[in-house]
């Protein structure tokens, strides 16, 4: 214990958690809770097809160099399209595409999020209603009508256009929910120091409020991501995305045109789909696992008495 100096008392320094003790502790409630762990597998699975396409597909998805409608075999994973493409290539490849628009929206929607919802708890006021006005004119707004809108209008020229339609869609819902979480921690005694000493909004906003609510902010990304996915893939499915983009959405676009499940190539259209489905179940079970490992009412409880009656029973 430091002594006081000038009649001021001198506490030691707090202990500070390195970074890699946090990340153990991460690692440790992922491997204990089932849906964290299956949603990991998942979506580790997903970004190593992502970053090393090329070792997994050695086609080009973009070459009609085969026979068209090719069967299943070894050579074609997944046989061959109408255009003679390797559908398996382009499920492959299309992999890299999706999760780029999923992660740049989830981060760029919660970063947007975070600045309007907790800024408008924290500053109140006149801040508050102007951002509270905007929040709730883009919640009332159908979601899906309004970027197939912005999309038309937008002729689907590249994916960094689609990225910003959904994005400056949507992040309304997720500012709402922050606000109301900053809203509870306004009258806290940490934020009231803080005040006291004359710290500026924007530091406490960054360096107070935010860091409280982390598995918020978690799961918020999450949640986003998991809607880029379904968003972007629904509009590539209607032709407003790039049609030339290697992506899942584009590929069900052209089966859909071909009509692949009328016309013995239902493989065109399955895989993509399925893939689409396992994506956006890798998000889900993070985001529920998050919700319970943040949440400890939510945590599954274990049963004393069985556990009892074994011991009895040895």
């Amino acid at each position: 214990m430091a002594m006081p100096v000038a009649g001021v008392p001198t506490e030691a320094p707090a202990a500070q958690i390195p970074a890699g003790h946090a990340l153990a502790r991460v690692g440790r409630a992922i491997r204990s809770n089932r849906k964290a762990a299956a949603g990991t597998v998942l979506l580790a699975i997903f970004v190593l097809v992502a970053l090393f396409p090329w070792v997994i597909a050695r086609d080009s998805p973009t070459a009609d160099a085969y026979p068209p409608q090719l069967p299943v075999s070894t050579a074609h994973l997944l046989g061959t399209n109408h255009y003679g493409q390797d559908l398996f290539a382009q499920v492959v490849w299309g992999t890299r595409n999706v999760l780029i628009v999923s992660i740049v929206v989830g981060l760029a929607t919660t970063g947007l999020a975070v600045l309007i919802g907790v800024a408008a708890a924290y500053l109140g006021g006149a801040w508050d209603g102007t951002l509270g006005v905007l929040t709730d004119v883009l919640l009332v707004i159908p979601l899906f009508p309004l970027l197939i809108i912005i999309a038309g209008y937008a002729h689907g020229e590249t994916t960094i256009v689609l990225i910003m339609a959904i994005t400056l869609t949507s992040w309304s819902y997720t500012a709402r929910q922050l606000r109301s979480q900053a809203l509870t921690l306004r009258s806290r005694d940490f934020l009231v120091a803080a005040k006291v000493r004359g710290e500026r909004s924007l530091y406490v906003i960054v360096m107070e409020v935010i860091p409280t609510m982390t598995s918020l902010i978690v799961a918020s990304f999450l949640t986003n991501a998991l809607y880029a996915v379904l968003l972007a893939s629904s509009l590539q499915f209607i032709g407003l995305g790039d049609p030339n983009t290697v992506s899942w959405g584009t590929t069900l676009y052209w089966a859909q045109n071909n009509a692949a499940l009328q016309t013995g190539e239902p493989l065109w259209a399955i895989a993509p789909g399925a893939c689409i489905a396992l994506l956006g179940a890798a998000f889900a079970l993070l985001n529920y696992a998050f919700d319970e490992i943040g949440n400890p009412a939510l945590r599954p409880t274990s049963k004393p008495a069985r556990r009892s009656r074994r011991v009895r029973n040895a």
